[in-house]
């Protein structure tokens, strides 16, 4: 097979050589030391196609305009496939950015009980939560939450689960903060619950956020996702003048294992 070029080439080159080793049997290539055109250079590539079995582009040897025209176009067709696919490690990127948070998946009904299945109830003048042992047709005062749960991407040191905690029927919301340098539980109103929806972990919002991790059957301890290893707890005795406070594990006559029960 030769290629037309309308120029003097040269046989038994070294570039001949090379190439012919990798040809057919009874095939040859010759290289021209003129300058080579476009059309040289896309017959040599058309040609190579057919030597490798792929699919014909033109019946005869002459290499047409319009075969030059189909082959650019799908070129540049190549091309775009390759600008996009680089684009896509910039999206995933963008994606990691917007998911360094915690995104709200879901929201149920529950109450929570500690180990003496003391009840929490909500002292509307102090606007504390206390741990009572409710009886009889006294369990009305019984506080039930809104149990928000949230899921993050971003890789976490603890396999507990987010949540967020609100008093059903009204805006209050669970919170821990700091007190003269020590974490404390607080109710807080929250006008705007679309804020609670996606949290940033660098942002204030955090407070409202409880690891919940469940430890045997139906027990279950409520870290602050904001101060790590401080625990909702209640007394260890019946004691209606002790709030459900803030505590690290290990403090004594403290409750931090919780029964919450769902409700719907």
């Amino acid at each position: 097979m030769e290629f037309e070029s309308n120029c003097c080439l040269m046989k038994n080159t070294s570039d001949s050589v090379a190439w012919s080793s990798k040809l057919p049997h009874g095939l040859d290539v010759e290289i021209s030391h003129h300058p080579r055109t476009l059309r040289c250079v896309v017959n040599l590539i058309i040609a190579m196609e057919r030597i490798n079995g792929g699919k014909a582009v033109t019946l005869g040897t002459e290499f047409r305009d319009e075969d030059l025209f189909n082959f650019l176009l799908e070129s540049a067709m190549e091309e775009h496939t390759v600008i996009e696919l680089e684009s896509m490690p910039t999206e995933r990127g963008d994606a990691s950015r917007s998911a360094s948070g915690f995104s709200s998946t879901g929201e149920y009904e529950c109450s929570v009980t500690d180990s003496e299945n003391k009840c929490w109830v909500l002292n509307s003048g102090s606007m504390e939560l206390h741990a009572i042992m409710l009886q009889g047709g006294s369990s009305y005062h019984k506080v039930h939450l809104n149990l928000s749960t949230y899921v993050t991407l971003v890789p976490s040191d603890t396999e507990a689960r987010p949540v967020a905690l609100g008093i059903k029927g009204s805006n209050l919301y669970l919170s821990c903060q700091t007190s003269d340098g020590t974490p404390t539980l607080r109710l807080e109103e929250v006008v705007d619950k679309e804020q609670l929806k996606s949290i940033n972990r660098q942002s204030d919002m955090v407070r409202f956020l409880f690891y919940r991790r469940d430890t045997g059957v139906d027990g279950s301890t409520l870290e602050s996702a904001q101060f790590r290893n401080w625990f909702i707890s209640t007394a260890l005795q019946q004691d209606n003048t002790k709030p459900v406070e803030m505590c690290q594990r290990a403090t004594p006559n403290r409750f931090t294992t919780f029964t919450i029960q769902r409700h719907n």
